[in-house]
């Protein structure tokens, strides 16, 4: 226990150091985060702890539920053709390049290939929210139709871990039927409780949130599943009822970005490891442009098929090429359960790495729209209804 108060202060100073230098460089904090985690985990020889692998894990889950609540349903339905497009071929370009050149040219086994597809096909949904909220793209058609096609990417990525390795045994079936149950009786119930709480000072609604995303969470662990997939459905299936409730959300989003968040990408850049990034570079190096090129490829053609706006299709196409969050949890459950060896774990979590900050730095430094969010054929955000909605999604103070 002694121990654990230096250690807690050395995690959030660097935390407060990467909010600092994310204001002065005028880039993403949670990128600057992943970059303070590795200068730290290489030459400072700071190490994890249980405690900070549960607040990771938990702000994970808790930026996870926030981003699939940014994703109003009725801008969904209005972009439901470009976000299942984009998203869907998002997942499968990736997961089918990565897999085949993993097998056929790296000579790793078949599931091993298989993890590497998994880990590589992802969005990070971590980064792409945390970049919405500073740019203030959250608030347009473009940001939440970006926010959408993660879902489904994300989607895919989860739907195709769960089939190629699932453990089919009583708890999944437990864990798909109370989500699904949850997932039907929550909009209503949400809306009940959230009407008799009145806004206290103890915030009876947030803890009611995290008690929704624990359960759900536990019953995802003991199914060999992974708990952020139950929190971006129930933050998808709340979000019109977060829409009348903007308290609630500035309060999550505060606790999210000031306490948990930090530990999860600072964790992340703990992950890489500088020697052995330099002895796999080549691999590293090709597989980075494997994952990149595969989503050029698939989605930069269907943003032009949209009429995105010019810096709008490859600022889309860059976001979506982004990988941290199911990426590394992808590789890390291959790692667990020796699907891959430690060497593989490396390069694919650098790789996973690699795309959370190249495509963000090129996107926000050479492609960042403007607020108005040109979509070509989508509508001006005036064209939703007078305005769009603004709910508690300002721009992030940093």
């Amino acid at each position: 226990m002694e121990q654990t108060w230096p250690v807690a202060a050395e995690w959030v100073a660097l935390a407060l150091m990467a909010s600092v230098l994310a204001i002065r460089i005028r880039i993403s904090v949670a990128l600057m985060e992943i970059f303070v985690g590795v200068l730290a985990g290489n030459f400072l020889g700071l190490t994890t702890m249980p405690w900070i692998d549960f607040l990771a894990g938990f702000g994970a889950i808790v930026l996870t539920f926030l981003a699939g609540a940014e994703i109003e349903p009725e801008v969904m339905k209005r972009y439901f053709k470009e976000a299942i497009s984009i998203g869907v071929i998002s997942f499968l370009a990736p997961f089918l390049g990565a897999m085949a050149y993993a097998y056929y040219v790296a000579g790793w086994t078949l599931q091993a290939a298989q993890i590497a597809g998994i880990a590589l096909s992802t969005t990070s949904v971590a980064v792409v929210y945390a970049v919405m909220l500073e740019t203030g793209l959250n608030n347009t058609p473009l940001g939440k139709t970006i926010l959408a096609a993660c879902f489904i990417t994300d989607l895919g990525t989860v739907v195709a871990l769960g089939i190629l390795f699932a453990n089919y045994n009583a708890w999944l079936a437990v864990f798909l039927g109370v989500t699904a149950v949850t997932l039907v009786i929550l909009p209503r119930l949400s809306r009940w409780v959230f009407a008799r709480a009145g806004n206290p000072v103890s915030e009876p609604e947030v803890k009611y949130v995290f008690l929704i995303l624990f359960a759900l969470g536990g019953l995802a662990a003991m199914a060999r599943s992974e708990a952020v997939l139950p929190a971006y459905l129930v933050g998808l299936v709340l979000a019109g009822t977060f829409l009348d409730n903007k308290v609630l959300v500035q309060r999550m989003r505060s606790t999210a970005f000031s306490m948990l968040t930090p530990f999860y990408f600072i964790k992340a850049g703990l992950y890489v490891s500088l020697p052995a990034v330099l002895s796999g570079a080549g691999l590293i190096a090709i597989l980075f442009l494997v994952k990149t090129g595969c989503k050029v490829v698939g989605v930069w053609p269907l943003a032009r098929a949209f009429r995105f706006g010019r810096r709008e299709n490859w600022y889309t196409t860059m976001l979506m090429s982004t990988g941290l969050t199911f990426g590394s949890i992808s590789a890390l459950f291959g790692l667990t359960h020796g699907y891959i060896t430690q060497a593989q774990y490396t390069i694919l979590v650098t790789v996973v790495i690699a795309t959370a900050v190249v495509p963000t730095l090129i996107a926000q430094a050479f492609f960042q729209p403007s607020r108005g969010g040109a979509m070509g054929s989508a509508p001006a955000p005036e064209a939703l209804g007078g305005t769009v909605p603004v709910r508690a999604t300002e721009q992030a103070s940093d």
